[in-house]
This record gives C-alpha cells, sequence and structure tokens, in this order.
C-alpha cells in the first residue's frame, strides 16, 4: 500500500540510531533507504542525511537536520495494543531513556512522543452509558501506564447514587 502522507523526524544526528530502535521494535518494520549529505549538504559530506523506513508497513522518514527543531506532545503516534503483555514491552522500551507520562504517554530518548494504551480503552470510552465513560475517564486520569483490568473494573462499577 502506497500512503500519500510519510511523518518525517527532524533529529540532529540520531536519525540511524532512531530508526533501528524503531525497526527492531515494531513487527513488520524495515530500514528501507539511507542517504547522506553531499559536498553541498549542511553537513561533512558522507554524513547520514535521511533514514527511510517502515513501521508496521507504515512508512516513515528521519531526517538529521541539525538543532533548530525540536519534538513537542503536539505531534504523537499511537501504539494500539491487544494484551497486557504487548502495552508492557511498547511501555517499557519506549520508556527506556526516555520518560513515561501520564495516562499512557511516553517520551522516548529521541524526543517523540507516543501514546500506548490497550485497543479496548477505545471501546469503554464509547460505551453508550455516559456514566461508564466517564468512571473510565476518571480511572484513566490517575494512570501512568494503563491498566486493562481497572479500567474494567471502573466500567462495571456500579452507578453513583
Amino acid at each position: 500500500m502506497h500512503s500519500p502522507i510519510t511523518p518525517c523526524l527532524w533529529m540532529d544526528l540520531e536519525a540511524e540510531e532512531a530508526a533501528a530502535f524503531y525497526t527492531a521494535l515494531f513487527p513488520n518494520s524495515r530500514i528501507t533507504e539511507t542517504t547522506h549529505y553531499n559536498e553541498a549538504g549542511r553537513r561533512p559530506a558522507g554524513t547520514v542525511m535521511t533514514v527511510a523506513f517502515e513501521l508496521d508497513g507504515r512508512p516513515f522518514v528521519a531526517l538529521n537536520g541539525g538543532t533548530q527543531f525540536t519534538f513537542s506532545e503536539a505531534i504523537s503516534f499511537q501504539v494500539p495494543c491487544d494484551t497486557p503483555e504487548e502495552l508492557d514491552r511498547y511501555w517499557e522500551a519506549l520508556g527506556e531513556g526516555g520518560r513515561h507520562g501520564p495516562c499512557g504517554w511516553v517520551k522516548d530518548r529521541f524526543g517523540v512522543s507516543w501514546q500506548v494504551f490497550p485497543r479496548r480503552l477505545i471501546e469503554l470510552l464509547r460505551d453508550v452509558d455516559a456514566e461508564t465513560g466517564e468512571r473510565v475517564t476518571e480511572a484513566l486520569l490517575k494512570m501512568g501506564k494503563i491498566d486493562l483490568e481497572a479500567l474494567e473494573r471502573a466500567a462495571t462499577a456500579p452507578a453513583s447514587a
């Protein structure tokens, strides 16, 4: 499948390291191309300029562009997980050398933000009973790494009198 949109991750000099980390972490992932600066470039000739890669079949590019731009949480990548083990794996791996945040948010060691959550969370929040969604949201807001069992308990808790 060809995607008309490819996220480009602007980094200082970490494009190769980041692409290798991400492609090792996510299934169905690979590095597809590496380009280098030439004599006319902004970096010494031969320095890696871009690394094109796929994460679970989706295209990305990492660019060694310099320090003038950095990442913020205004852009993040969502990682819906099917099992607690999968959630634990991504939460720990992405947070190593980075920072764990609230509600399943993780900032990795490259400064990229990720939302690691159980896929079931979306169903719980969309429950036809508005009070169920409110209880789930209240429980979620108290979490760092998301605990699906605790969310399920919140969803089935008796309604307040």
